[in-house]
């Protein structure tokens, strides 16, 4: 109610325009103006939001939202400077001193710019721009003709000979060296995963088998390259497949098997479930179980922590989650393309392994031999095989040991020894196994050696010092030579003198060069 003396109060002021303009208005018309006029400001306002669209309230709103952003950061920036870059704070206290220092040998730096700059931003934004600049120059060294181009897979016609085995399956095969009815010694070899009948011995000499008169049958596996799949494979039907394969190319005799890598868990089987048919073994870098129960806690640290995190999660998946594994494999050796064997088999390599496989033989070797192995583009036969290696075999080294069987006590094996004379037997394999491996390896550790050596300690070990996985076993002539003269002592040559080949090797159809294509 306080009001200057002197001064005329709001209704006085509206009382005397009413005055001047010389109408008057009652209670009733004022209402209904005041009416109007709300009414027509609601029209205005419900016309104006009508014709707003829907891109302009878009605009609107992506324009507050800016500010809002803007405002935040502005915000933020300002509690970073209030409690972070004041002279008491602690960084700045702690980066002062080398800040100066680092500012006051880049000084002279100063001299280049324009003097109406702050060197400050000036030198923010040439650091920006370096570093945009290099960011574009390495984008597009990116597609540089330099850069090896992706080669893709190709599937190649049908080049094995086949058999029919007694379950109706085909076996698909290849043969090497000698004829059968000419050879001293038949060697079969299973191969490992991601390989096929083309692998064998890698680079082995058609003239140092004559020499040695040896004759080398590899197959393809159930499922892979062309031999038709198993239904239910297992380490015994594996075994049984390796002997209707010898009686089928004529060896009636006993035959040397042979295995690299994880293609020695086929070797290990012909020795438990045909140990009759077998001559010797001659297993590389020997996969086993890694999972076997009889390993020490000491051989199976040893084991796993060579292996890299994936390779190690393949190995959990294939006992745990095998059905997982199918979509790793469509993304790596069954995507259409080839890489690098480390990534696909998620492998560690060491200097020897790197050098030989980065080589263009091994390369065209290793390109020509997946292609093959997975000609039937079906990623079953893989996990089968990698869930082999993770399973319980049926057996255990240490079942193959050489031991002495006599007969037990009591009133049955009395009446026996009354009646036939009943001796003791030998159990185990009984013929020579050799095992090579290379102590650089990092893809079938020395430790897994280490322990078949402990339970098997008739087996003869060949420790190589500076070898790898691969090293020793591919592409190496002088290598090849050791092992065979290891295996069955000097060079006698084939039965009955001098022969040719059973097969002039066509290198050119084996591994032949493919053109590269840009992914």
């Amino acid at each position: 109610m306080s009001e200057v003396t002197g001064s005329k109060s709001w209704r006085e002021e509206f009382m005397s325009l009413m005055e001047d303009t010389g109408i008057r208005y009652t209670g009733d018309a004022v209402g209904i103006s005041t009416a109007f006029e709300a009414k027509r400001s609601e029209l205005v306002f419900e016309e104006s939001a009508e014709s707003e669209s829907l891109k302009d309230q878009v605009k609107g709103f992506a324009k507050a939202w800016g500010e809002m952003v803007v405002e935040l950061g502005k915000g933020c920036k300002d509690i970073v400077q209030q409690n972070f870059l004041t002279e008491d704070s602690y960084v700045v206290q702690k980066l002062r001193g080398p800040v100066q220092k680092v500012s006051g040998r880049l000084s002279f730096l100063n001299g280049y710019l324009p003097e109406d700059r702050d060197p400050f931003h000036a030198w923010s934004v040439i650091i920006f721009v370096f570093l945009f600049a290099f960011a574009a120059l390495n984008v597009n060294n990116g597609h540089d003709s330099s850069v090896p181009l992706v080669k893709k897979v190709r599937i190649h016609p049908p080049s094995g000979t086949h058999i029919l085995l007694p379950d109706g399956r085909r076996m698909a095969y290849r043969e090497q060296g000698v004829p059968s009815n000419r050879a001293r010694y038949s060697f079969i070899a299973p191969h490992g995963f991601l390989s096929s009948r083309l692998a064998g011995i890698p680079g082995v000499e058609e003239s140092l088998l004559e020499e040695f008169g040896v004759h080398l049958v590899t197959y393809d596996l159930p499922g892979f390259g062309e031999s038709d799949p198993h239904p239910k494979r297992n380490l015994n039907s594996s075994a049984l497949d390796m002997e209707h394969l010898a009686n089928a190319v004529g060896v009636s005799d006993k035959f040397w098997v042979l295995g690299f890598s994880s293609g020695s868990m086929h070797a290990w089987a012909a020795l438990k479930y045909i140990p009759n048919r077998i001559a010797g073994a001659a297993l590389f870098a020997p996969m086993v179980n890694p999972y076997e129960s009889s390993m020490t806690k000491e051989e199976t640290s040893r084991t796993w922590e060579k292996w890299i995190r994936r390779r190690k999660l393949m190995y959990y998946l294939a006992r745990r989650f095998p059905k997982f594994l199918n979509h790793f494999y469509r993304r790596t050796f069954l995507s259409g393309k080839h890489g690098q064997i480390d990534k696909w088999l998620s492998l560690s390599l060491g200097n020897r392994d790197k050098a030989l496989t980065e080589g263009l033989r091994f390369k065209e070797f290793w390109h020509r031999d997946v292609e093959e192995s997975i000609r039937q583009l079906n990623a079953k036969p893989f996990i089968e095989e990698a869930v082999l290696q993770v399973s319980d075999w049926g057996f255990k080294l240490a079942d193959l040991q050489v031991q002495k069987k006599c007969p037990g006590k009591g009133i049955f094996p009395w009446f026996k020894f009354m009646y036939s004379q009943a001796e003791c037997e030998l159990t185990g394999f009984l013929g020579p196994i050799h095992l090579w491996q290379g102590m650089e390896d990092e893809v079938v550790p020395p430790a897994m050696t280490d322990y078949v050596a402990r339970v098997l300690p008739s087996a003869v070990v060949h420790k190589l010092p500076d070898e790898g996985h691969f090293s020793y076993f591919i592409f190496c002539d002088e290598c090849h030579r050791q092992i065979f003269s290891a295996l069955v002592g000097s060079p006698q040559g084939p039965l009955g003198g001098t022969t040719q080949s059973i097969l002039e090797v066509n290198t050119e159809e084996l591994w032949p060069h493919t053109d590269y294509t840009r992914s």
